[in-house]
């Protein structure tokens, strides 16, 4: 049945739409004017992602919303929306080149989704690239014999093979690869060529639109300060660096990577077996339970070549699940035997152990639950 709006709603409601063109209005003259500014960080070689800047920014805006009674969340949440298309828009608007006299960029498996990635990063910064695939492998010397930087952009599995063939690299090329794990890869470098090499690990998917904020790991191979021009371009790129030492590496992504997907995947195929209405799962689900779900079925909808490589290829990845499905069997018996009170000591304990860490988490994820809940169309 349809209702009479009320006159004065009616009105109310008009002077928000005029609000909200001039909004719009306003929103274009901001993104105008963050064209213009990355048009200057292009030529100044200035990252397009400053932290400090940001964080100073996002302060300055909340004491203000604050004591006008909008909100320090509210104006939070819209700049952090404004920063990311901002971002988003700096980064086709190409960097400065911090190397021009190195030669050609080979990117070994450049066709591949990360590979196009760093090719376009590259292509931007004003570099000349070139690809090698493995049915064009007859172009290699001659793409190799002036190339000042070679970059491994293969499958986990083959990155050693591939590295073993590249004993006829110049003196002075640098070697690079893009392996999430890094122990083996970087050695096998180190063996096969005797120039500078340099192991990085990109911790994101071939979906992103920019490399402002995402991280990328990095481990020391030889002669440092002749790849400190790439880091120091990475850091142009707006990706935030992390140096690690490689043991070290591949143990932290067994936990934050092989085991995860590995969990992902079990508890996917526990739903595959069970078979529910997954509509109805999503109709029961408030924002944190769609999330998860969505999450899973992240994993189900990309190639799962890549997700074999990362669980299979960590050395420490059985021991690890073995240790896994201990303390799986030891919360299985708190159930079976009915222990709610073993359940709760055990929760404190190992939330004890994380900590402050926990109450970060929290906010962290309400942030996300409120983004989730606002896309949820009912």
């Amino acid at each position: 049945m349809s209702q009479q709006i009320p006159a004065p709603l009616d009105e109310l409601r008009e002077k928000i739409d005029n609000l909200d063109s001039q909004l719009i209005e306003l929103l274009a003259q901001r993104l105008s004017l963050v064209a213009e500014v990355g048009e200057v960080k292009s030529t100044s070689g200035i990252p397009i992602y400053a932290p400090e800047r940001e964080i100073s920014l996002l302060a300055k805006r909340r004491e203000e919303a604050d004591k006008a009674g909008v909100g320090g969340d509210l104006i939070e949440d819209i700049l952090r929306r404004l920063m990311r298309e901002s971002y988003h828009r700096e980064k086709d608007t190409g960097f400065k080149c911090l190397n021009p006299e190195l030669g050609r960029v080979v990117i070994i498996g450049g066709a591949g989704k990360l590979g196009k990635i760093f090719k376009k990063m590259f292509l931007l910064s004003g570099y000349q690239v070139d690809i090698l695939e493995k049915n064009d492998w007859d172009k290699a010397p001659s793409l190799f014999k002036n190339a000042g930087l070679v970059v491994l952009s293969v499958p986990i599995n083959i990155t050693s093979q591939i590295a073993d063939k590249l004993t006829n690299l110049p003196s002075d090329c640098l070697l690079v690869d893009l392996t999430s794990t890094k122990e083996k890869p970087l050695n096998a470098m180190l063996a096969a060529h005797s120039g500078p090499v340099l192991g990085l690990h990109p911790m994101f998917g071939p979906d992103i639109i920019s490399l402002a904020k995402q991280v990328i790991i990095y481990c020391h191979g030889r002669d440092a300060k002749k790849y400190q021009w790439l880091l120091d371009q990475i850091t142009i790129w707006g990706a935030k660096l992390t140096m690690a030492e490689p043991t070290g590496h591949d143990h932290a992504m067994t936990l934050v990577q092989a085991m995860r997907h590995f969990t992902t995947f079990v508890y996917g195929q526990h739903l595959a077996t069970e078979n529910p209405d997954m509509k109805q799962l999503l109709d029961f689900s408030s924002p944190i339970y769609r999330l998860e779900l969505a999450m899973t079925g992240r994993l189900f909808a990309q190639d799962p070549t890549l997700y074999a490589d990362i669980i299979f290829s960590s050395t420490s990845m059985k021991e690890m699940l073995s240790r896994y499905l201990l303390c799986f069997e030891k919360a299985s018996q708190l159930i079976i035997s009915n222990d709610r009170d073993g359940f709760i000591e055990h929760f404190n304990e190992i939330a004890q152990w994380f900590g402050d860490s926990s109450q970060q988490f929290l906010i962290e994820s309400r942030n996300l639950l409120m983004q989730a809940n606002d896309s949820r169309q009912f």
